[in-house]
């Protein structure tokens, strides 16, 4: 296990280095909020990180690598399918104003308040994956491996498939103003989110088959509650009531996270 800060600190370094580097692309394109397309990839780079410096199990090495580099590319690739070409996200350009306003350099506002604090955050969320792949015991995959895999692969899909129908929703003009409440989406309010715990709850106890994974709890704890509580459902809920009434009535009859059959009218009262 010596080699364990070792890992943790090349994450780290790691995950500096690079989103300094697209800080300063961010600078230079006057676009902020690039760092979202980096969210899941950020995760690739520590996954691989930690592997390229880690003596872990080759096997649980290579299964934490795979998932975190299979759903990352994933959502990276989609992020900028959807992003790029649109402008800055009007959360950043809100925010670009606000230092403005206030006399300040929103350049390193950003910095500081955008990337260093995501970074902070990815750094957190990703000790599964670099706590997984050190400590070589024990030396072969067991059951805890092939649940959290079943547990990843069920939030993946729920993540891929719920983004998939969204956007094909939104892309038929019939569809404008209108309520998404199809497919996963009649189960839940949130697969996406749903699928990104779900995801992480399956990482984790990948992870935990090595005696210092339990270490890396706080991370599906941590998103979790990030994903119900800060920057998922409880911020989109708010803007989406506000925006579409329709969306109340969906509220009612629809689980806001856990998939859950919808409601009958009479149900409701």
């Amino acid at each position: 296990m010596a080699e364990l800060p070792f890992v943790m600190i090349a994450s780290a370094v790691a995950i500096v280095v690079t989103l300094t580097a697209l800080w300063l692309v961010s600078v230079v394109v006057k676009d902020a909020s690039i760092i979202d397309i980096f969210w899941g990839p950020g995760f690739v780079l520590v996954a691989w990180v930690a592997y390229l410096f880690s003596d872990g199990v080759e096997a649980r090495k290579l299964l934490l690598a795979t998932l975190a580099t299979v759903w990352g590319l994933r959502l990276g690739i989609y992020l900028a399918w959807r992003n790029l070409g649109h402008g800055e996200d009007p959360r950043y350009q809100a925010m670009r104003e606000r230092a403005e306003q206030a006399g300040k350099n929103f350049a390193l506002t950003s910095y500081a308040r955008v990337y260093l604090l995501q970074g902070t955050v990815m750094w957190i969320v990703s000790l599964p994956l670099q706590l997984g792949q050190t400590y070589n015991t024990p030396e072969v995959l067991g059951p805890l491996a092939w649940l959290g895999s079943a547990v990843f692969a069920i939030g993946f899909l729920f993540e891929a498939f719920g983004d998939y129908q969204l956007a094909a929703f939104k892309a038929d003009p019939a569809h404008k103003g209108l309520v998404m409440d199809r497919g996963l989406w009649r189960y839940t309010r949130h697969p996406n989110y749903f699928g990104n715990a779900c995801l992480w709850w399956g990482i984790f106890l990948v992870s935990v088959e090595n005696s210092v994974g339990w270490w890396g709890l706080i991370s599906p704890v941590f998103m979790t509650f990030l994903l119900l509580k800060v920057s998922g459902v409880s911020l989109l809920e708010k803007s989406l009531s506000e925006t579409k009434p329709a969306y109340r009535d969906y509220v009612e009859r629809t689980s806001a996270f856990f998939p859950l059959p919808p409601k009958a009218a009479r149900d409701r009262g």
